[in-house]
């Protein structure tokens, strides 16, 4: 029987045999013990997103999620909570291409999970107090702008997301972004708060190195003196 992995890889050998011979050792060698297989659906998607490559990749690592048992409504959620940081037109994209894929597949869409309205209103920030008072300094529209977003993050309809996958989403966002800096640090505190070992962290940055391994390099960089400390 032809897994889904094998059948992306006759399509690529339909367009370049030799390019599919690179991915094919590629995707072997970015295998990663520590993240499960519902992480890396997650991370695939996240890139997809970021990159954008909306295509060929899109279309496969969604089956394979769905392959794997994640539902298209995990799929939604997910894209909804990195929208802030992937930016909203990106996030619409991958929602609007998922829809199609739903369509195609045959796929009931899911009901929408809408933020309770007391999360659109004036409210405290679920953000560190010190993020909130370096937002502020920057610019207070700009602050007003982040406790909007992260309000609406704590939304019980994102509750299918576990804490160590929302910080795996958002680490990947900043390595494919290069925002690696606070944010960065951030997310990575995150991940450790939710249980996530150093090394289970050092593999998100493994993971998305097919995604381009320059970005990761600088990711690297970033990253260690964080662990270290």
């Amino acid at each position: 029987m032809t897994t889904i992995a094998e059948s992306n890889l006759e399509r690529l050998a339909a367009l370049d045999p030799a390019f599919a011979r690179m991915v094919g050792a590629t995707t072997r060698h970015v295998r990663v013990p520590e993240l499960t297989e519902r992480e890396t659906v997650f991370l695939y998607v996240v890139a997809d997103v970021c990159q954008p490559s909306l295509g060929l990749p899109f279309e496969a690592h969604v089956r394979a999620g769905l392959a794997a048992g994640v539902s298209v409504v995990d799929i939604h959620t997910l894209l909804r909570f990195v929208s802030y940081d992937t930016g909203y037109p990106a996030a619409a994209a991958g929602l609007e291409r998922l829809v199609e894929l739903e369509e195609a597949l045959g796929l009931l869409r899911p009901e929408a999970s809408l933020p309770a309205e007391e999360l659109l209103v004036p409210g405290p920030s679920p953000m560190p107090p010190s993020a909130q008072a370096r937002l502020a300094e920057l610019d207070p529209h700009f602050a007003e702008y982040f406790s909007l977003q992260s309000r609406m993050r704590t939304d019980p309809g994102f509750a299918g997301l576990s804490e160590r996958e929302r910080a795996f989403a958002t680490m990947s966002v900043d390595v494919h972004y290069q925002t690696l800096g606070e944010t960065f640090a951030i997310h990575v505190g995150r991940a450790l708060r939710a249980g996530a070992s150093p090394d289970d962290v050092r593999a998100v940055l493994r993971f998305n190195a097919q995604f381009g391994a320059t970005r990761v390099w600088q990711a690297w960089q970033a990253l260690n003196p964080l662990l270290a400390g």
